[in-house]
């Protein structure tokens, strides 16, 4: 019998093999367990450009992108729009859901045709009482995930802005990108500001390491595309 997912589908979006007990906040649970988390999930079908959630809204979902795409983006308080993420089929968006903040801290819209699959916050609260060891595993798993993401800040803290810029930008046209005979694309437009809060850098120092990159032809800026011609997707 096939997968819920894949029913509701159809052969309109392409799925990604991963499920939501394989993720990461669910890493190391019995079988039973990733049972249980597959059961009650909650699938839905998001046309493009629909909102998953809006900054500011209740965080009260979480979901594995099982196809599509997804951007994360924040409204500053002059009214400015940042893109800090792209997240495809197979990643996690609404984690907030578990910390006590309350709210979205940034929007998500869909890109492409999306299918979702989680939980709301009542729904797995429940879930967790019935099943006591998924809510200490995910303790576990938030707190390697936290040292992760520490180690990572630190790699960002002694490297020059060139190279965490390139390393940015690799890493989307790594996940992202499209092949073409002059390299990666990257189809959709990333603005300075955008590569400024991914890069944890300003702006003008983002125009000058585009320039020193572009100077030296590791990126390519045409036509509000960036292509890589030393990267291959596959």
């Amino acid at each position: 019998m096939a997968c819920l997912c894949e029913q509701i589908a159809g052969d309109d979006i392409a799925l990604a093999p991963t499920c939501i007990g394989h993720l990461w906040i669910f890493q190391n649970l019995e079988a039973e367990e990733i049972q249980a988390l597959s059961r009650e999930a909650l699938r839905k079908k998001s046309a493009k450009g629909h909102a998953l959630f809006q900054q500011g809204d209740s965080a009260d979902e979480m979901f594995l992108i099982k196809g599509g795409r997804v951007k994360l983006s924040k409204v500053l308080e002059d009214g400015t729009e940042l893109t800090l993420d792209i997240r495809k089929a197979g990643d996690f968006v609404g984690e907030n859901m578990f910390s006590e903040e309350g709210q979205y801290p940034v929007s998500a819209y869909c890109l492409e045709d999306t299918l979702t699959c989680g939980f709301s916050r009542s729904q797995f609260e429940e879930m967790v009482l019935q099943h006591p060891k998924v809510g200490l595993q995910i303790i576990k798993n938030l707190s390697a995930r936290i040292s992760w993401l520490t180690k990572r800040v630190g790699s960002l803290a002694v490297t020059n802005i060139e190279d965490r810029l390139y390393r940015v930008i690799t890493n989307v046209a790594k996940e992202h990108g499209t092949d073409s005979p002059r390299g990666t694309v990257i189809q959709f437009p990333l603005t300075h500001e955008d590569l400024g809060f991914l890069t944890g850098a300003h702006r003008v120092s983002i125009t000058r390491a585009m320039k020193a990159l572009k100077k030296a032809g590791k990126i390519i800026h045409e036509d509000k595309r960036l292509i890589l011609p030393a990267l291959k997707t596959a």
